[in-house]
């Protein structure tokens, strides 16, 4: 199942949901404020650049933050904490 990532009308909270695949957000609800059908949006993603290094391919480099991900969070992954 994918994640996929919504947008409430009312409140314009964005927020992720594990669903089916092919989930519009139909049957959804938002859960900041309650209302019903948030719109699925696109969601963003960070790529990184690779050169070849010592590694047997790629080197990525060293992110910032502990988790590598944005320098706003700990997580290895900037979806975790919205940025």
């Amino acid at each position: 199942m994918p994640i996929y990532e919504f947008k409430c009308a009312t409140c314009a909270e964005r927020f992720e949901k594990l669903c089916p695949l092919g989930e519009t957000g139909e049957h959804l609800t938002c859960p900041n404020c309650g209302a019903p059908a948030p719109r699925r949006v696109m969601s963003s993603f960070a790529a990184r650049g690779g050169t070849k290094g010592d590694n047997g391919g790629l080197d990525f480099g060293s992110g910032s933050g502990s988790g590598g991900g944005c320098a706003g969070c700990s997580a290895g992954s900037c979806a975790t904490c919205g940025h």
